[in-house]
């Protein structure tokens, strides 16, 4: 089978949906199938990358860590003959999700879509974030979804979620899954003593993209006040991102500067030895659809405590394999911490094996079955016409990008007034 996955974040960019599309095209290439990735450029693309096509883009995008890919005409033609795809796989609603329907449309072949992403929970990286905008954007996925043959939804609260916001395409629950093997075993000990961590600590460790909508300051808030009640207790954090100062400013101002770790950005094997460094993992982002870290700390035998949130439920099981708290409160988030560490040893036990049950559960093999399935039985189907709906796309899209402008003139007034020494003159009427 050939598939196009096409994405606005891929390799080297740290994150979920990048993540994602690397796991599932590795997988699909380990069992004889063809993938050809359209991605936008990232600093530190690799200069040769097979089945790679990348598109140009602006790096950096409003501040944030994201590239936004430039409209190339004609530049995938020539990769799309050659490669002559069976199904186009869309991981984004906007953007490169854009060309993915076209592709699609052009070609007559199936289109399916990840809805990786709460969009709405990203609305601060563009100008003018207000309420309506909020709606827009989950109005802007929706349609999208309704465009596409098929709509992955990485767990049941996001489909139940897309049912209850109007998404008619069939939606199947396929997870990005987690390869259980790379995170059995790894050198903890020796992870703690890299990074000056006492062997006897309880260690609770973080990994994610440090991004406002990880909602790190609340986590940074609650960890400090677990670690002033217990004094052997550290925080680990990896990964790197605009809110690490922010995690910095609140172990300071609590002194506790020294029992805050940041180990930065870690591939495979030195990923799973954090893992295996750490005696409970941390979460508290409620912007996830899924949440790729829980099962990858969980496939390393350890429980969770998170911040109940739409595809954090679905992994986590209160009391089972660590905590789901109900309220946003740095007490409830540190007492439940205190819970894990005055655990009986057994009890502690007993939960890192519900965690590796868990895990297993959400193994790579079982996931790429399922995504595999729905290609097969797509390719069986006659392609839907969806002229009417592709018009209505597009005249959403010329709206979009008609909104873009203004908003974009708007915020560049306002920066050209503020940064000027003299008071902006207003114009005649």
């Amino acid at each position: 089978m050939n598939i196009v996955m096409v994405t606005n974040t891929y390799l080297p960019h740290v994150g979920g949906v990048a993540r994602s599309v690397d796991a599932f095209t590795t997988e699909y290439h380990r069992r004889g199938h063809r993938v050809l990735v359209v991605a936008p450029e990232f600093p530190g693309t690799p200069a040769h990358e097979q089945d790679v096509v990348r598109i140009p883009a602006i790096q950096h995008f409003n501040g944030s860590d994201f590239s936004m890919a430039l409209p190339v005409p004609g530049l995938l033609r020539d990769a799309l003959e050659s490669f002559q795809p069976d199904i186009v796989h869309s991981h984004h609603p906007y953007l490169l999700g854009m060309t993915a329907l076209r592709i699609a449309r052009s070609r007559r072949r199936p289109l399916v879509f990840t809805h990786h992403t709460r969009y709405e929970e990203y609305t601060h990286y563009v100008p003018l974030n207000v309420p309506k905008l909020k709606r827009f954007v989950i109005e802007l996925a929706t349609h999208y979804c309704n465009l596409c043959d098929q709509v992955f939804a990485p767990s049941e609260s996001i489909a139940s979620l897309l049912r209850e916001r109007g998404v008619l395409t069939p939606i199947a629950v396929v997870p990005t899954g987690v390869r259980i093997e790379q995170f059995a075993s790894a050198d903890g000990p020796g992870f703690r003593r890299a990074l000056g961590i006492p062997q006897d600590a309880f260690l609770v460790g973080h990994v994610s993209r440090l991004a406002p909508e990880k909602n790190l300051h609340f986590l940074a808030e609650a960890v400090a006040r677990f670690l002033k009640i217990h004094p052997r207790t550290h925080f680990l954090v990896v990964g790197t991102g605009p809110s690490e100062p922010d995690i910095r400013s609140v172990f300071a101002r609590s002194g506790l500067s020294g029992r805050l770790h940041h180990a930065g950005v870690l591939g495979h094997p030195r990923l799973a030895d954090a893992y295996h460094a750490m005696d409970v993992f941390a979460f508290a982002s409620k912007s996830e659809t899924q949440g790729m870290v829980i099962t990858e700390a969980m496939a390393a035998g350890l429980p969770v405590v998170a911040l109940d949130a739409p595809g954090v439920r679905d992994v986590v099981r209160d009391r089972y394999n660590g905590r789901l708290i109900q309220i946003e409160s740095t007490q409830a988030f540190a007492l439940a911490l205190g819970w894990v560490l005055e655990l009986p040893a057994a009890q502690r036990r007993a939960l890192s094996g519900a965690a590796l049950k868990t895990a297993r559960e959400f193994s790579l093999e079982r996931t790429a079955d399922k995504a595999l399935a729905h290609y097969q039985a797509l390719l069986s189907q006659a392609p839907a016409n969806k002229s009417e709906e592709d018009a209505a796309w597009e005249r959403v899209i010329n709206l979009i990008k008609a909104q873009w402008e203004i908003t974009r003139g708007m915020a560049e007034a306002a920066g050209a007034a503020l940064r000027s020494a003299e008071p902006p003159v207003a114009p005649d009427a």
